[in-house]
């Protein structure tokens, strides 16, 4: 597994303009590059509205408690997501994928988290009056890793849990680091019962509610 260049989460200049529009009683920290709250715990109301006040470009998410900031994504990251996107209007003309989709996640809603892609029915949100909506009808999400020094945990452990706590059926985790696919599905008990992995290039089945057979060869031309 290659890591790559790990970058800081955001930069000082957008941590102090952020600070400065917390909620009054959100006190912010920005430590080696990385955004905390200080007490370590943030309601969801206090961080939807710091999520709304947050700089151009600065993407906040709540994910098991703790306050994160989504990486920008480089342009293989952007390709990956645009070549899905393409490929499911193709697999599945009924559906629409909605890039960078907000969701209500976690045990009892109780996070935010920022999806890469999210498949649901064609004006699927358009119902939602609040940015963060909620994940019910959401057939799967995708996620596309970063070169952050946070993304093990982040991709790979947190936002399984949950996702899987949200009861979304299938949690699609493109994998960059290793070249690989992650299929998690089937959740019970905020847990995924299955979680094959596959290699760039193999052909992968996407179980219900999606049924789509992928041919993940091109992500080969991807790969970092």
């Amino acid at each position: 597994m290659t890591f790559g260049t790990r970058r800081p989460q955001m930069s000082r200049e957008d941590f102090e303009e952020l600070a400065g529009k917390a909620p009054e009683n959100v006190q912010l920290e920005f430590l080696d590059g990385r955004l905390y709250v200080k007490g370590d715990h943030i309601e969801v109301e206090d961080f939807e509205e710091l999520a709304r006040r947050a700089p151009e470009g600065v993407k906040l998410e709540l994910i098991d408690g703790k306050l994160e900031v989504k990486p920008l994504p480089d342009n293989r990251h952007r390709a990956i997501v645009v070549w899905l996107i393409r490929l499911f209007m193709q697999l599945r003309p009924e559906l629409a994928m909605y890039h960078e989709q907000d969701l209500k996640i976690g045990a009892y809603r109780k996070g935010n988290a920022t999806a890469d892609a999210a498949l649901a029915p064609l004006d699927h949100f358009i119902a939602e009056d609040k940015n963060w909506a909620s994940p019910d009808g959401v057939l799967m999400v995708v996620e596309v890793t970063s070169h952050d020094r946070d993304t093990d945990r982040r991709d790979r452990i947190d936002k399984v849990r949950g996702y899987a706590e949200a009861g979304i059926p299938v949690y699609l985790l493109i994998d960059r680091d290793n070249d690989t696919l992650v299929v998690y599905s089937e959740p019970k008990n905020g847990i995924y019962q299955q979680n094959p992995s596959y290699p760039y290039g193999a052909v992968v089945e996407l179980p219900a509610p999606v049924n789509v057979t992928l041919d993940t060869e091109k992500l080969k031309d991807y790969a970092d």
